[in-house]
C-alpha cells in the first residue's frame, strides 16, 4: 500500500468536542500513514507550523476541552500570498489530504482550496449549530447543557430578588444554544436573531409576568435584534479575517430599557466563552470521535471535497459546499413551541 501523510486543522472558535475529532482521525489511520496536526488553523498551514500526532499523542484527549492544535481565524484569502504559501507548503511536505475541522469560515476556505485542486476533507465544528445538511454539530450539546445549568441557577435568584435577569448566549445569526438552553430551563422569553421583537413587545411579556410571578428570566442570543434597533449590538471596531464584528452587550442594552421603562430592578449576565470551555458531554465525544474516524475513512477512499454530516443516528458525507451554502436557521415551528411557555 501507499504510504499517505495526512494533516489536520482546527480552525475558528475552540468548542468541546475537537480533540476527541483528532483523537478519532488518528486512531483510525492505517499503521503505513502518518498524520500531522497544524497549529492554529490555516495560520499554521500558511507558516509550516505543525507538530507529529502518534496515538501516544491523542491518549485521552477526548476527554479534553478546547484544541491541542490551537486555532485561529486566519483567513489566507485576506493575507498577501497566503493562498500560495497554502498551496506551497502542501507541497513542500509532500501532504496527500487536510482534514480541515471548523465551522462556516473554516470550511469556506476548505472550498476555495478545493477548487484549486488541494485534497481536503471537511469536519463541521459550530457551537452555534448553523451548518447546514447536518442535524448536530459536536459542542453544541456541551453549550447547551452549560447554559441551561446557569439559566437554572439564575431563576432562584432572580425570584429571590423579584428581579428581571437576561442571560445573554451565544449565536450570530442562528439562535439554537439559547432556544435549548432557555426551553430546557424554564426561561420566560427567549430573544433569538431568527424572530426579532419591538422594545414595547419585550416589555409586555415581562410586565405581564411580573405582575403575576414577580420575577423573570430572559434567555437572549448575542446576535438578537430588536425591529427597531438598526445594527446588532457589538464592538464594532473589532473586525475578523472574515468580516465579523465582535458581538456582545445585548443583554445589557435590553436591561438599561427594561429597567427604565418598567421600574422593575434588572440585571444582565453573560456567559459567552463559559458555554466553549471545559470537558465535552458524552454525547460531543462521541460524535466528535464518529466524525473524526468517517473523515479519515474519506481519505483512504480518495473522496476529496467532501464533508462528515450527521443524518439521524448515521454519520453520512455531503460535498463541502452544501454545508457553506446557507446557515442552518431555528424553522418557525420550534421558536412556537418555545413561545408556549413564556411569560
Amino acid at each position: 500500500m501507499i504510504e499517505l501523510k495526512i494533516a489536520i486543522l482546527t480552525g475558528g472558535g475552540d468548542c468541546p468536542g475537537l480533540n476527541a475529532v483528532i483523537r478519532g482521525i488518528v486512531k483510525a489511520k492505517r499503521s503505513e500513514d502518518s498524520v500531522i496536526g497544524f497549529k492554529r488553523g490555516w495560520e499554521g498551514v500558511i507558516n509550516d507550523d505543525y507538530v507529529n500526532l502518534t496515538e501516544d499523542d491523542v491518549e485521552g484527549i477526548h476527554l479534553l476541552g478546547g484544541t491541542i492544535l490551537g486555532t485561529s481565524r486566519t483567513n489566507p484569502f485576506s493575507i498577501a500570498d497566503g493562498s500560495k504559501k497554502v498551496a506551497d507548503n502542501f507541497e513542500k511536505e509532500k501532504i496527500d489530504a487536510l482534514i480541515a475541522i471548523g465551522g462556516d469560515d473554516t470550511l469556506s476556505v476548505a472550498t476555495k482550496f478545493c477548487g484549486l485542486g488541494l485534497k481536503i476533507v471537511g469536519v463541521p465544528k459550530t457551537i452555534d449549530n448553523d451548518v447546514s445538511n447536518t442535524d448536530y454539530t459536536f459542542g453544541f450539546h456541551t453549550a447547551v447543557n452549560v447554559g441551561a445549568d446557569a439559566i437554572d441557577r439564575l431563576q432562584s435568584t432572580a425570584k429571590s430578588h423579584g428581579r428581571i435577569m437576561l442571560v445573554e448566549l451565544m449565536g450570530r445569526d442562528a439562535g439554537w444554544i439559547t432556544l435549548e438552553a432557555g426551553l430546557a430551563a424554564g426561561a420566560h422569553l427567549i430573544l433569538i436573531p431568527e424572530f426579532p421583537r419591538t422594545i414595547e413587545e419585550i416589555i409586555e411579556i415581562l410586565v405581564k409576568r411580573m405582575k403575576v410571578k414577580g420575577y423573570a428570566v430572559v434567555a437572549v442570543a448575542e446576535g438578537f435584534k430588536p425591529t427597531n434597533l438598526e445594527n446588532v449590538v457589538g464592538d464594532k471596531s473589532t473586525i475578523d479575517p472574515f468580516g465579523h464584528i465582535k458581538l456582545g452587550g445585548i443583554a445589557h442594552y435590553l436591561s438599561e430599557i427594561i429597567e427604565q421603562k418598567t421600574g422593575y430592578e434588572t440585571r444582565s449576565v453573560v456567559l459567552g466563552h463559559l458555554l466553549r470551555g471545559g470537558t465535552p458531554t458524552a454525547f460531543d465525544r462521541i460524535l466528535g470521535t464518529r466524525y473524526g474516524v468517517e473523515a479519515m475513512k474519506l481519505v483512504q477512499k480518495c473522496d476529496f471535497g467532501r464533508m462528515v454530516a450527521l443524518s439521524g443516528n448515521d454519520i453520512i458525507s455531503i460535498p463541502i459546499e452544501y454545508g457553506v451554502a446557507t446557515k442552518k436557521l431555528v424553522p418557525f415551528d420550534y421558536y412556537k413551541l418555545a413561545e408556549m411557555f413564556f411569560g
